[in-house]
C-alpha cells in the first residue's frame, strides 16, 4: 500500500479517530466548565472516584500519562482542594493521591455528566457497546 492514494487523509484511520475523540472532548467541556474542571482533570478524578489512593506512577499507567503531564495535571486539582497527594511513609519516593471532602463532593455533580453525552450524541447502546469494544480491541492489539 506504498501508493500516492495511501497518503490521502480520507484513507487515514488515525484521522477520523483524531477528529473523534477531539468532538468528544469537546461536548464534555460546557458539563466539565461547571464543574471548574478540564477534561483530563475529570479523567484523573474518575480513575480516583473508583480507587483512592493510588500511586501517582499507577494512575499515570491507568491514563496513558507520563509523569510530566500527570503532576502539573495533579497540582492544579490540589490546588483547586480536589486531592491531596501524601508520600507514602514506607517508601517516600512514592506519592499517593486523595480525594478531600470537595473532590468526593464532585462526583455526585459529575455523576449526570456520561447520561448528558449519550443524549447529545443520540447513539444506540449497541452502538456504544460497538465502538467501546472496537476501540479496546485495537488498543490492546497497540499495546501487545
Amino acid at each position: 500500500m506504498g501508493n500516492s492514494k495511501s497518503l490521502k487523509i480520507e484513507d487515514q484511520i488515525c484521522f477520523p479517530l483524531y477528529v473523534l475523540a477531539k468532538e468528544i472532548t469537546g461536548l464534555y467541556r460546557p458539563f466539565l466548565d461547571e464543574l471548574d474542571i478540564t477534561y483530563s482533570q475529570y479523567l484523573v478524578m474518575m480513575i480516583l472516584w473508583e480507587n483512592e489512593g493510588l500511586a501517582v506512577n499507577c494512575i499515570g499507567e491507568k491514563l496513558y500519562l507520563d509523569s510530566g503531564t500527570l503532576t502539573p495535571l495533579l497540582k492544579r486539582l490540589e490546588s483547586k482542594g480536589f486531592i491531596l497527594r501524601k508520600r507514602k511513609k514506607e517508601d517516600e519516593r512514592v506519592v499517593e493521591v486523595f480525594m478531600t471532602e470537595s473532590g468526593k463532593a464532585l462526583q455526585q455533580k459529575a455523576a449526570k455528566i456520561p447520561e448528558k453525552i449519550y443524549r447529545k450524541i443520540d447513539a444506540t447502546p449497541t452502538e456504544w457497546t460497538e465502538l467501546q469494544e472496537s476501540a479496546k480491541k485495537i488498543l490492546s492489539k497497540i499495546e501487545k
